[in-house]
């Protein structure tokens, strides 16, 4: 019989642990947490110090009946699920459950799942972390007080289903702000005047304008444009003067060797932006994947094994045995002069939780091409990921030969550089990927240079002029979102997948071509929000919030003070927004339209899916209808939204429209291109053999549906919305939304032997 009973969060864990201890262990799962707050109701008491009324899962009544028997015959229990807050309540809370009170109970952390750091664990301890517990309460509380508060009035106001979040509204309003600023940016015109040079030697390269007397070059339209490079043209030109024509010499030759530092191993935020940005995978998917890679992955005759260290981390530190081991292996692969004489030490930021380390291999005796047979190809392409970054960030700068040429031709400066590498250094093993953007406007020209000396006259070859536009701020894409709300304080690394995951489910941002658009939904929710909770909307209040769990998590402030000091100026915002927030519900806009019933004039209201016509004679005439395409209300109607989707035939960009079938996208440029095309959901259809999409149609009665494009060749259809994840348990390759009356919007598998739903998520 076991004498010591190990308690973990995931099913996949046991058997990795398993395979590392005797028979004197027995290891079971609580499959995430067992006890939450009642979906029906609030659950916190504000009058009685906000106390939380926790309750037992219905699924995991029987993991706890299971559980406590086997405590029962355990005289000691290790609870290691994971080294966070939310692994810690999980942990309190089967403490409680367990009433362990003449037991020898354990805290154990596991920053990784190998041999080594799993039996150090169990032989050195902790206890359970009271600090740390009450951070993760009052974080539950909080959100808990915003969301089933604020989003009631949603419903009443604009419609149900509809929910509000402490961080999930700050990050739609990011958006929303962005789409502002994008809205109301005036672009102004200048222009870049470049000249190519021949000197002595070859070959001939480009100089750019950066001066004129002295000063900032600012060429701001297209005379003073072409009066420069008249004056510069003349000895090249039919009608120049070359008697007296500018003289381009070298006034100034810099030369230097410029190191590029190696970066340090990824952190949470960091992993899922560079996933996003050189895999194209989302903050959700990367966190699953990265899961899997932390809980253990089938290695053939070797069993589980993980293969990573833990994934929710805000830290940069390594680990003293993994820093000997990957100078080792650097040394052992690659040439003396990639080892740095001694191991980088990269500093973590701010309240940075050291007790956790950077993301990384657990071993390195697993190498990525080795284990590839074991992993799915997004398993090996995030592995290479975290293992390359790991390498390289052990390893020596790279060296680069940078050149600077300065080219006088009175009054006017000119400017080139170039760089050669001279040593690879850790780029030989990775390099950073970048966001996609715009040439910044004072970019200089660069490329290969050649051997020139100070005082050298240059010939003049061909001057040209570019008319540029300045560039409103890109829109967030799932990346520099991540990037924002880290360097803004908003919410923490754990979270951020769950955010981006959530404000797309709940329609208020879509994902275009990979980059964040609010809904109109999305705007009115801010909108009003906005208006009747300004604090709670407010990013360095939201900041502050995510300080103060720091600090309870220290031990240096109070749950009850920091929710105290929250909840009055809240209260009376929930009281005044029950009565003065907008109606969005019963607001009517005026249309030329007539109704095709009564003939009475046709309003835009707001409704479950969106704007919608509808008789002015409600309730005597029910008439409703779509917003249809060319009738002139599109122009106030969602049915302009551009998106970033091009017509195949003009060229010019789709706006998502709503006609007799649904919604759907048609050309911008109508009436002149009547282009259409239906709108993809990113979602392959599932029969066998065919290579349709899933696209949103309506029947001829209104109601929207969900179908094959290869229609009437294929005839799948469903009622539900499709959504482009695979189920986490039967792998389904898509998942529907559902909607309930109580519980609004979720995501259920459409196996209904698989029964999977994100509702206890």
């Amino acid at each position: 019989m076991p004498d010591s009973l190990i308690i973990v969060e995931s099913p996949t864990k046991v058997k990795t642990i398993k395979k590392y201890l005797g028979a004197d262990y027995d290891v079971l799962a609580s499959k995430g947490h067992i006890k939450d707050l009642p979906k029906k109701t609030l659950g916190i008491d504000p009058q009685n110090e906000f106390q939380p009324t926790y309750s037992i899962l219905d699924d995991k009544k029987k993991v706890i009946a299971d559980l406590k028997k086997a405590a029962k015959h355990a005289s000691r229990i290790y609870l290691a699920p994971d080294p966070d807050r939310e692994g810690e309540a999980i942990a309190w809370h089967i403490a409680e459950e367990l009433k362990t009170k003449n037991k020898e109970v354990y805290r154990v952390l596991f920053n990784d799942l190998t041999k080594n750091t799993v039996l150090d664990a169990l032989s050195h301890p902790g206890e359970l972390d009271f600090n740390k517990y009450e951070a993760q309460q009052t974080r539950r509380i909080l959100d808990r007080l915003v969301g089933y508060q604020i989003s009631p009035i949603l419903w009443e106001k604009v419609k149900r289903g509809l929910s509000a979040g402490r961080v999930q509204s700050v990050a739609v309003r990011m958006i929303c702000d962005r789409e502002e600023e994008i809205k109301g940016f005036n672009p102004e015109e200048y222009w870049n005047i470049s000249v190519q040079l021949k000197g002595e030697n070859p070959p001939p390269f480009e100089a750019k304008l950066v001066k004129i007397n002295g000063r900032k070059a600012k060429i701001a339209n297209s005379a003073q444009a072409e009066g420069i490079v008249t004056l510069l043209s003349a000895p090249i030109s039919a009608g120049g003067d070359p008697s007296s024509p500018p003289r381009f010499v070298v006034s100034k030759l810099e030369k230097k060797e410029v190191k590029k530092a190696s970066l340090p191993p990824f952190t949470t935020s960091k992993l899922q932006q560079e996933a996003s940005r050189l895999l194209r995978f989302s903050a959700k998917k990367t966190m699953m994947t990265a899961q899997k890679l932390y809980e253990g992955i089938e290695l053939g005759e070797e069993g589980p094994v993980g293969l990573i260290t833990y994934m929710r981390t805000d830290s940069v530190r390594i680990a003293d045995d993994a820093l000997q081991e990957v100078r080792s292996y650097i040394r052992e692969n690659y040439a003396p002069a990639f080892l740095p004489s001694k191991a980088h030490a990269y500093k973590n930021k701010g309240k940075t939780q050291d007790a956790h380390e950077a993301i990384r291999p657990a071993s390195l005796n697993y190498k990525p091409q080795d284990v590839k047979k074991f992993l799915t190809p997004d398993q090996f392409r995030l592995y290479s990921l975290i293992w390359n970054r790991f390498v390289a960030s052990q390893m020596n700068p790279a060296l680069y030969d940078q050149t600077t040429i300065h080219v006088s031709a009175d009054p006017y400066l000119f400017r080139s550089q170039g760089a050669i590498l001279k040593f690879a250094g850790y780029t030989i093993v990775y390099t950073e990927g970048k966001e996609e953007k715009e040439q910044p406007e004072d970019a200089e020209a660069e490329g290969i240079l050649p051997d020139v000396k100070e005082g050298e006259q240059l010939t003049l070859l061909k001057v040209k002029s570019d008319q540029k536009f300045t560039q409103p701020p890109p829109r967030f894409s799932e990346a520099s979102l991540v990037r924002e709300l880290e360097e803004k304080g908003i919410g923490r690394p754990s979270t951020y997948a769950n955010i981006l995951s959530t404000i797309q489910d709940r329609n208020y941002a879509r994902l275009e071509q990979g980059k964040f658009h609010p809904t109109e939904l999305g705007m009115i929710v801010t909108e009003l929000l906005v208006k009747n909770f300004p604090k709670v909307l407010d990013i360095s209040f939201t900041a502050s919030m995510e300080n103060q769990l720091d600090l309870i998590e220290e031990g240096k402030q109070k749950r009850l003070d920091t929710l105290q000091e929250f909840y009055a100026p809240f209260e009376e915002d929930l009281s005044k927004a029950k009565i003065e927030m907008r109606n969005i519900k019963r607001e009517e806009t005026p249309t030329d339209l007539i109704c095709d019933k009564c003939s009475s004039p046709m309003v835009i209201k707001w409704g479950r899916n969106g704007k919608f016509l509808a008789c002015s004679n409600y309730p005597e005439c029910r008439n409703t209808m779509n917003i249809p395409q060319g009738d002139g209300t599109e122009k106030r109607s969602p049915g302009g939204e551009m998106t970033e989707t091009l017509c195949p035939q003009c060229g010019k960009n789709m706006l998502i429209k709503f006609g007799r079938f649904g919604r759907f996208l048609g050309c911008s440029g109508y009436p002149d291109c009547k282009v259409t095309m239906p709108i993809s959901l990113g979602v392959k259809c599932p029969q066998e053999g065919c290579n349709g999409e899933i696209i949103e149609k309506r029947t001829k009665k209104g109601r929207s549906f969900f179908g094959c494009s290869n229609y009437p060749d294929c005839t799948f259809a469903l009622w539900d919305r499709p959504v482009p994840e695979s189920c986490p348990r039967c792998h389904s390759p898509f998942l529907v939304e559902k909607y309930s009356r109580n519980e609004g919007t979720y995501k259920a598998c459409p196996n209904k032997e698989c029964g999977y739903t994100d509702k206890d998520q």
